[in-house]
Formats: C-alpha cells, sequence, structure tokens
C-alpha cells in the first residue's frame, strides 16, 4: 500500500518536472530571439507606417472629398499601434543595456514574446490597410447650398412670394407650386430666398436649385441635379440608368426642388423626379401662367411688381452714398417710378445712376430715362431684349396687335375688358368673327395668352387688365418701326391743345384721352386713321365741321364724357365706323340722321346723354350688333318708334332706366314687347319695372333660356342697376337677377332663378328665407346679395331646402337684416355651400349663431370671413353648435375681418384649431375679447394684424412668446 503510494507520487512529480522544463525552455527560446522578433516588428512597422503615409498623401490630394469611414478607423489603429510599438522599443532598448544580466532573462523572454504578437498586428494591420472601400468619396451634398442674394425681408412686396409658397410647403396635399409673372419682377430672387429660408432647412432633408434657362435640355437638368447630389455615374451611362440613379437617391430623401426660370413643360419622371409619399416638394417659377398649368402645379403664385415703398427702399440700397443728397431725393423718386416697380430694372437703372454725384446729372438722367426705350441707356437694352422676346414669341399676329393695341391707354389704369374686346373687333383683330359672343370668346382666349406671358396683368378689379410703363414703352416703340401700326398716345398728359398736325398725319391710331382739350384741327389728313380715342376731354365742347373729311378708314372713334353738343355734318364720311361711343356725353340731344351713312357700324353707346329719342335711320343700320342707351331723357310717348325691333341683327342691347323716373306702365309694356322680337339677342341688360314686364318678356322670347343667352335683369325699383357682386368675379357673370321694393314670392321670379348665376335681393317684404323661393331653384347660384330684407330670418330653412342646396355658391353677402336669426335653419346636408369662398355679414342685429348646426363642417373652401356690426355675437364658433370640432376647421380661410361686435368674447372655443391658412386678421371696437386662439404651433401663415393699440394693450396672455411673435404682425390704428 505504502509502496503504491510512493509510485504514484514519483509519477506527479515526473510530470511537473516536464511541465516546468517545457516552459523554461519556451522562455529561454524567446529570450534566444530576442533581437530577431525586435527587428522583425520594427521592419513590420516600417511597411506599416508607409501605407499610412500614403494613405494619408492620397488624402491630401482629394482635399474636395471626404475619407471614408473604414479609412478613418483604419488610421486610427494605426496610431494607437504606432504608440505601443515605440513604447516596446524603449523596453527594448532598456533589456539591451542589460544585456549581461542574465537575472534579466526572464523579463527579456516576456518582451520578445510582446514584440512577437505584435508584429503579427502589424502584418494584419497592414492587410487591412488595403482599403477595399476606397481611401476617400465623394462628399455627400450639403443640406442646403447657400447662394448669395439679396435679402427681402424688409421687402413686404417681394417678401410676401416667399411666405405665400412656405404656406404651401406646410400643406401635405400640395406636391407642387408655380410662381409665375413678367421679366424683371423677381422670380429668380425669390426663388434664392426660398433657398436659403431658414425654415425650408428644417423642413426638408435636401434643397435642390437649379436653373433651367431657355437653352435646357433634360440632360442638363439630371447633369445638375447628379452634381447638386454628388453622384457618380460610371462610365457613359444611358438615359434609364440615370434616371433611376436619380429616383433611387431622392427616393429616400425629403427633398425640395426649386425649379428657376422654366422656359418649356417637361415631365419630371423623365429627369428622374420620384413621387415620394414623404412630403417632398417641387416649386417651379416661369414667366408663363399656362406652363405651371401643364406642369401640373397645385396651387400657383403670381409674382406682382414692388409697391412703391419697396421700389423706392431696393433704388436706394443700390445707389448707396448719392442718395445722401437731399436734393437729389425728389428726382430719385420719380427715377423710381420710371422703373415700374421692376427689380431687374430698379438694379439696370441704379447702376448707371450711382456714378451721377450731382444733381443736374441726375435731372439729365431722368430726361434720358423717360425717353427710353427711343433713346439708348447703358445697361438697359438687356431689359428691352427680355421684354421683346416674349412680345415676339406670341403665335400670331393677331396676338401681337392686341398686344400694340393697349399701349393707346395710359400705364397702370384699368382698362375694361369687354371695351377692349369691342375695339380689338373694331379693328379687324379677332379673324373677322361675325357673331359678337363669338368675337369676345376669341378676344377672352387671346387676353389670356397675353396674361400668361405678362403682357398684360389683371387689375384689382377683376373685370379690368392693365399695362405696365415699361411694357407700354416698349409697346410704342414696337409699334413706331411698323408702318401700318404707328400710334400717336398722349393720354393724361393735360394737354389744352392737340398735337401738330403731321403727327396726326402719320398716325394710324391716336390716344389723347384724359387730356383738357378744347378744340381739335379744323382739319387733318388722316388717311390711315384706324382709333380715335378723345374720351373724357370734359372742356371739348364742339368738333369742326370737316373734322372727319378724311378719316374714311376710321373704325373706332370714342368720345365719352365729352362736352359735345352735337356731331359734325362730316360724320357720314366714316363709312368703316365700327364702334362709336356717345356715352355720358350729356350735352348732346340728338342723333343726326346722316348717322344712317355708317352702314358698317356694329356698337354704339348712347347712355348717359341728352338725347331724346332715337332717330328711325338707326333700324337702317344693318351691321349693328351692340346697342347700349339709356331711358332717362326720352319723351314721355313711345320713345322707341319700333327702331329697336327693326335692327335685326342686334345680338347686345342694355337698356338703362332712371329709377327716379316714372315711366307709363303701357309704355315699359311696349318697350319690352319690342325687345322680345329680336331674334338673334344673345345679351340683354334691362329694368324692369314690374314683375309683369318681366314676364311679358320671358313668355315673348323663348331666347333667353339658351345656353348661350346672357342677362342682367333688375326687377323693381332701385336705385342702381350695377349688379356691385360682380366686381368678385374674374370675368362678369352671365345671368343676373336683382330684385327690389317687392314682396311675397312670385312665380315668374322663381322661374327666371333657375338660369341665374347671381342675385341680389333688395328692400323685399314679407319674406322669411331664400327658401321661399324654392331651394331647388337656386341650384345654379354662384353670388348672392341679401340687402334690407326686414323680414327674413333665415337665409336657408332645412325644413323645405333638397338634400343639397347652394353647391355652388361662391359668395354670399347679407347687409341690413334686422331680422336674421340664422344663416341655416335646420340640419346641413353634406355638399351644402360646398363651393363657398366668402361670407360677407354686416348689420346683422339679431344674429347670435353665425355656424349653427355644424354648418361650419361644409366651409372647407372659405376664405374670407367679414363680420361687422352684428351687436348679438358673442362668439364666431360656438362649440355647443359644433360639439366635434375638427382642429382642421377651415383649412383655406385666409382673411377674417371683426368689426363693431361688442359682446364678441371668442373667435374660437379653444386653441386647438390649426388656422393653416390664415394671413390677416383685422379687428375693431370688440371691447370684450380679450384673447385670441392662437398658440407658438397654429395660424403659421399670419402675417397682418390690423387692431387698435388700446384694444391690444387690454389682451389676456398665457405665453408672453406668442405676444411677441404676433405683436411683429401688428399695424395699429
Amino acid at each position: 500500500m505504502v509502496e503504491a503510494a510512493a509510485s504514484a507520487i514519483a509519477v506527479e512529480a515526473y510530470k511537473d518536472g516536464r511541465s516546468i522544463f517545457g516552459y523554461i525552455s519556451k522562455k529561454v527560446e524567446f529570450a534566444d530571439d530576442f533581437k530577431f522578433n525586435f527587428e522583425k516588428m520594427t521592419d513590420q512597422a516600417k511597411m506599416l507606417y508607409a501605407r499610412r503615409d500614403d494613405v494619408e498623401a492620397e488624402i491630401n490630394k482629394n482635399k474636395m472629398k471626404r475619407v471614408t469611414k473604414e479609412c478613418e478607423a483604419w488610421i486610427y489603429r494605426v496610431k494607437v499601434a504606432e504608440q505601443e510599438v515605440l513604447k516596446l522599443e524603449s523596453k527594448y532598448k532598456k533589456e539591451i543595456m542589460h544585456a549581461w544580466r542574465y537575472a534579466r532573462l526572464w523579463s527579456r523572454a516576456n518582451l520578445s514574446k510582446h514584440m512577437a504578437k505584435k508584429r503579427e498586428e502589424l502584418r494584419v494591420l497592414l492587410e487591412e490597410g488595403k482599403l477595399d472601400n476606397g481611401v476617400v468619396a465623394d462628399r455627400s451634398p450639403e443640406h442646403v447650398r447657400v447662394i448669395d442674394t439679396c435679402g427681402i425681408e424688409d421687402k413686404p412686396s417681394l417678401n410676401w412670394a416667399v411666405e405665400e409658397i412656405l404656406g404651401n410647403l406646410r400643406e401635405r396635399k400640395i406636391k407642387r407650386i408655380g410662381l409665375w409673372g413678367m421679366v424683371g419682377t423677381g422670380k429668380t430672387t425669390v426663388m434664392q430666398n426660398l433657398n436659403n429660408n431658414k425654415e425650408v432647412k428644417k423642413m426638408f432633408d435636401i434643397v435642390i436649385w437649379i436653373s433651367v434657362s431657355k437653352a435646357w435640355s433634360i440632360e442638363k437638368v439630371q447633369d445638375a441635379i447628379t452634381q447638386r447630389l454628388k453622384l457618380r455615374l460610371e462610365g457613359q451611362a444611358n438615359a434609364v440608368e440615370t434616371v433611376q440613379l436619380i429616383s433611387n437617391e431622392l427616393g429616400g430623401m425629403r427633398y425640395l426642388l426649386l425649379l428657376d426660370e422654366v422656359w418649356d413643360p417637361f415631365d419630371l419622371h423623365e429627369i428622374g423626379i420620384p413621387n415620394n409619399d414623404n412630403d417632398s416638394k417641387v416649386v417651379f417659377a416661369s414667366r408663363f401662367r399656362d406652363l405651371c398649368y401643364d406642369m401640373d402645379a397645385d396651387e400657383l403664385v403670381n409674382m406682382k411688381r414692388l409697391s412703391d415703398a419697396d421700389a423706392y427702399k431696393m433704388f436706394e440700397e443700390k445707389v448707396g452714398r448719392n442718395m445722401k443728397n437731399p436734393s437729389i431725393i425728389p428726382v430719385a423718386q420719380l427715377v423710381v417710378r420710371e422703373c415700374a416697380g421692376l427689380p431687374l430694372l430698379i438694379d439696370k437703372v441704379a447702376r448707371v445712376f450711382r456714378k451721377k454725384d450731382n444733381i443736374h446729372l441726375w435731372r439729365d438722367g431722368l430726361k434720358s430715362l423717360q425717353r427710353w426705350p427711343s433713346i439708348k441707356i447703358q445697361g438697359m437694352d438687356e431689359v428691352l431684349e427680355f421684354l421683346k422676346f416674349c412680345y415676339e414669341d406670341l403665335d400670331g399676329e393677331d396676338k401681337k396687335v392686341c398686344f400694340l393695341y393697349g399701349a393707346l391707354f395710359p400705364e397702370d389704369r384699368d382698362i375694361f375688358v369687354d371695351y377692349l374686346m369691342e375695339c380689338w373687333k373694331a379693328e379687324g383683330f379677332l379673324d373677322s368673327i361675325d357673331e359678337f359672343r363669338d368675337a369676345r370668346d376669341r378676344g377672352h382666349n387671346i387676353l389670356h395668352d397675353l396674361i400668361n406671358v405678362s403682357l398684360l396683368e389683371r387689375s384689382a378689379v377683376k373685370t379690368h387688365v392693365r399695362m405696365n410703363k415699361v411694357l407700354r414703352n416698349m409697346a410704342l416703340k414696337i409699334s413706331s418701326g411698323v408702318s401700318d401700326h404707328k400710334i400717336l398716345a398722349r393720354p393724361c398728359e393735360g394737354l389744352k391743345k392737340p398735337p401738330k398736325e403731321e403727327e396726326w398725319t402719320s398716325a394710324s391710331r391716336i390716344s389723347l384721352m384724359d387730356n383738357d382739350l378744347c378744340s381739335l384741327p379744323a382739319t387733318s389728313n388722316c388717311t390711315n386713321l384706324s382709333t380715335l380715342l378723345l374720351q373724357r376731354n370734359k372742356n371739348l365742347m364742339m368738333i369742326q365741321e370737316s373734322f372727319f373729311l378724311s378719316m374714311q378708314r376710321l373704325r373706332v372713334l370714342d368720345l365719352h364724357a365729352t362736352a359735345i353738343t352735337s356731331l359734325p355734318p362730316s360724320l357720314p364720311c366714316l363709312t368703316h365706323l365700327r364702334a362709336l361711343y356717345l356715352n355720358s356725353c350729356e350735352g348732346l340731344i340728338e342723333l343726326p340722321s346722316s348717322i344712317e351713312a355708317l352702314v358698317h357700324l356694329e356698337v354704339l353707346d348712347i347712355r348717359r346723354t341728352g338725347i331724346i329719342s332715337l332717330p328711325i335711320q338707326v333700324g337702317s343700320l344693318t351691321q349693328m350688333r351692340c346697342l347700349r342707351m339709356s331711358l332717362s331723357n326720352f319723351g314721355a310717348g313711345n320713345p322707341m318708334s319700333k327702331v329697336i325691333s327693326s335692327i335685326s341683327s342686334l345680338e347686345e342691347l342694355m337698356i338703362d332706366v332712371d329709377p327716379n323716373t316714372l315711366w307709363s306702365d303701357q309704355v315699359m309694356r311696349t318697350i319690352t314687347e319690342e325687345v322680345s322680337t329680336l331674334t338673334r339677342l344673345t345679351s340683354l341688360t334691362f329694368s324692369f319695372p314690374k314683375v309683369e314686364c318681366l314676364e311679358i318678356f320671358i313668355r315673348s322670347s323663348p331666347l333667353w333660356k339658351d345656353l348661350r343667352f346672357t342677362f342682367q335683369f333688375s326687377v323693381g325699383i332701385c336705385n342702381s342697376v350695377k349688379h356691385h357682386i360682380l366686381d368678385y368675379f374674374e370675368y362678369q357673370l352671365c345671368k343676373c337677377l336683382k330684385y327690389a321694393n317687392d314682396e311675397g314670392t312670385n312665380p315668374v321670379i322663381s322661374e327666371v332663378l333657375t338660369e341665374t348665376e347671381v342675385f341680389e335681393l333688395i328692400d323685399h317684404k314679407n319674406i322669411l328665407s331664400l327658401s321661399d323661393f324654392g331651394t331647388e331653384n337656386l341650384s345654379k347660384l354662384r353670388a348672392c346679395s341679401v340687402e334690407g330684407c326686414k323680414d327674413i330670418i333665415c337665409i336657408i330653412d332645412a325644413n323645405v331646402a333638397p338634400p343639397c342646396a347652394f353647391e355652388w355658391l361662391e359668395r354670399m353677402v347679407i347687409n341690413n337684416a334686422p331680422g336674421l336669426h340664422c344663416i341655416w335653419n335646420g340640419p346641413v346636408p353634406v355638399g351644402s355651400l360646398g363651393q363657398m369662398t366668402s361670407l360677407t355679414l354686416y348689420n346683422c342685429p339679431k344674429l347670435k349663431k353665425i355656424f349653427s348646426n355644424g354648418l361650419i363642417e361644409q366651409l372647407s373652401e372659405l376664405k374670407h370671413l367679414s363680420v361687422e356690426e352684428c351687436h348679438e355675437i358673442e362668439e364666431i364658433i360656438i362649440e355647443t353648435e359644433n360639439p366635434c370640432l375638427d382642429p382642421r376647421t377651415l383649412p383655406n380661410l385666409k382673411k377674417l375681418v371683426v368689426h363693431d361686435l361688442p359682446k364678441l368674447r371668442s373667435i374660437a372655443p379653444n386653441d386647438l384649431l390649426i388656422w393653416p391658412s390664415l394671413e390677416r386678421l383685422d379687428i375693431a371696437s370688440c371691447p370684450s375679447l380679450l384673447k385670441l386662439p392662437f398658440t407658438r404651433i397654429n395660424a403659421i401663415n399670419l402675417r397682418s394684424i390690423d387692431a387698435e393699440q388700446s384694444w391690444w394693450s387690454t389682451l389676456v396672455w398665457q405665453d408672453d412668446a406668442v405676444k411677441d411673435k404676433l405683436r411683429s404682425f401688428c399695424s395699429f390704428t
């Protein structure tokens, strides 16, 4: 037993001895390779450092590129390894210094082992230094590439466009936005400021600004996008690959693409722009409105010219120090006026005037500018070429001559569209179209095209257009070079004497309107004259007898609002006259019988004259298409003598009836019967004193129900036959009825209402709501006005309304309705009032609820709400009437007006409404309103608050930041 135990102990001791010997042998081996491992490690390190130096050299050579993440990590690891190698080298040197001491064999062996291990690590690191993913790569595109441009925050008439586009960018449903306007209005400046906008930077992952220009191509646009995205096209990428590359890159981004100076429509998909559902947007700027439609714009922003204040501010900034001379300022204001609010022109003119350092040079420069483009001014030819291109690019001579005709009118003055069309037709510009309605349609088409390319602009009064100063100057310049289009245009110049005879002789068209002329030449050699505009020369009392002798080619003659008392004997010489305007010539008491010589006359306007009878010779004018007249001064007998019914070709008839003149029922019945016999009539404006006269017409003339027939009927005694509500619409609406000073309902009125688009009910009695006329009869209404109807208690009564009512109504005005309790009585069917954009309530003292029974839910298109002198209104939006109020209620409301509402406590029940489109708030005489429903995050487009300073100081705020923000938008009275 003892022997066995001893034997086992001996075996274990033998094993341990062998293990210790092996361990010691390894240590001795490492100690023997001490120098070898050091040299191998340092050699490996040198190779690694050399590779590191090569990599850093490549990085330095490509400073415009970024270092790859892999490379950055590798260089860092090399740096750490280098520090470790230095430590090992230091230890190696210490061991060499004590090489004779055998006692250090153990530590030398450990160091040798570490150096061998480090050599292997360096070898692996060197292998990784091949960097399969590259040393450098193209930099990621910048979030926003800031463009050097002038700031416009202090120029509201420019900055509003940026704010308008920003509002559209915030709307998820709006994907594409078109900015359009004439050359030089600052579209590029707006686009550049949009690119640099801080809010835009937060909204998008990347903003891409590209100037497309006239010499564009899909390839050029793609190249600009790929460069902006820093995409590398491998080899000769084909069109499909390029599209796919751009689409893939943008597909994962929320991008904003800004396309400036777009000349031709193109498909964004052909470039590679994807239809993301991640709120990506496209904004394009162009001179052409229709191009925006062609490129599927969801919203359009029309670039307007600068206000006078902003134009002067921009000019002042660009001229600089010379503007500090006080004697120069009055001249500078006149210089700026010549620039017509166009930033491009302001820039060019400022560059010229900044070199002028005294008043003499400024006055001389102003004189030269006023004669431009007749004389050359440095830097201005470029502007003229820009403008001429728009003119020359018009597709058709008819559009060109129609544009040039606009130069006859004063710059920046309203031109009535219908009058302009009549002149165009009389001149023969409208393809010799015979029917007046067709000619007007053709004229509107040409007008649309001229507005589309910004050669004309729509006026604030939507039935009018304007031509700005610069474009008018260009039109005059072009006309001067065309022999049969030479224009003598001197309107609004305060002329007391007519121009010299030689100026008349060479002109094809003459405009001397709005002057102080007292006389005209006795004779004039005007054989080429086709238009003569003399209207509103209020001192012109007489036309010389032989004045018209040489004007056989005259087609348009306008003597409107002159003081003439008769027409000269030479009138019959105007054998080619198409349009004669004598309206408001109050001293003119008769039309001469010689008017029968005007065999081509198509338009005759004798409203508000002193003419007491219509000569029978008018009936022989077989080409007459349009007659406008008044009955005010006509005799008590039959003032027409069947003249009207004999004008068989008449298409448009307007007869004013003075409400203060009482005509016998028989006279009015006779006139009505005569009018109803006209078989070619397409438009009638007439005042029927009683419903019975209206009934005679609609029973005798089936034309009134024709789709092409338009009417403006006034029934009853009313101070004005003008339909004021029409000014709201871009074109005069076709079928209008004004019904005044009557009572109850009448089946004739209800029948006419079935075709009516605009309805005005004035001073009517014994009617409780419009529904009394039959709501189904009001289905075509687009505008409605109720005024002075004391018995009306609601506008629509759902108890007698069809399932859907007023589905096409766009505008409603309610004025002086003392008994009105509500707009809609009863439940509101879905779709009712769905197109309404404007609601005005004025002087409704018993009205307490505006949006009752959930009415507000149907008003998704409402843009303008005005509530004035409704003294019982306490809340605009009442929570109890709208219990399930959606935060996006009234999503399109842009302007809210509340005036003289003494009990108004609240606009909305809480501050949860988003008010996404609200831009302007107008508040006056609302002393009980102590809180506004706005926070830091709602009403993000609000930019204007008109209010009283005293009221503002009483408001209660929960957040001073909101107060400060809104205070910056205030204009106090």
